[in-house]
């Protein structure tokens, strides 16, 4: 197994994992720029009070989704250490932070929804920030990668 620049082959481990967070972070970047500069020809305004009432529910669901993805998340790194299976750390690991992930550019997606949909520019940034925040909240942390592989060891070495 190669070392990263830092030496530690857990890090090098999670490269593919990392890989996936710049373009977590590059899809953000991209919704920006595009709304920004020619977001205006794929708009369809709608009335007021029908955007409201989306924006609202849009809010609702990031803000219940946080802690849910939090959970999940958990749940998830927990099941990587006690499922049975031929699964490295690794891959079970990429599977927790994909998801993560995805809660993350559905975020973004919803923001992009409420700028096609009539709403200004903040209303965008606002959900761009949140996803951003998810994306580092649900970063591959090289802890979580380790207390896998040493619970799979821990489960090989005790049949």
């Amino acid at each position: 197994m190669f070392k990263s620049e830092s030496g530690n082959p857990l890090k090098a481990d999670l490269k593919v994992h990392w890989i996936l967070v710049g373009l977590a972070v590059l899809s953000l970047i991209l919704l920006l720029a595009l709304s920004k500069f020619s977001g205006e020809s794929w708009r369809h305004v709608m009335q007021e009070d029908q955007r409201v009432l989306i924006r609202t529910l849009f809010y609702v669901l990031v803000i219940i989704g946080f802690p849910l993805t939090n959970l999940l998340r958990h749940i998830m790194l927990r099941l990587n250490q006690t499922m049975p299976g031929e699964k490295t750390a690794k891959q079970r690991y990429l599977l927790t932070v994909m998801i993560s992930l995805f809660f993350a550019e559905t975020i973004a997606i919803l923001g992009g929804v409420m700028y096609l949909i009539g709403d200004d520019d903040n209303t965008l940034t606002i959900f761009a920030v949140l996803a951003g925040l998810a994306v580092f909240l649900y970063r591959p942390k090289v802890d979580e990668y380790q207390s896998i592989i040493d619970a799979l060891k821990e489960n090989k070495a005790s049949k």
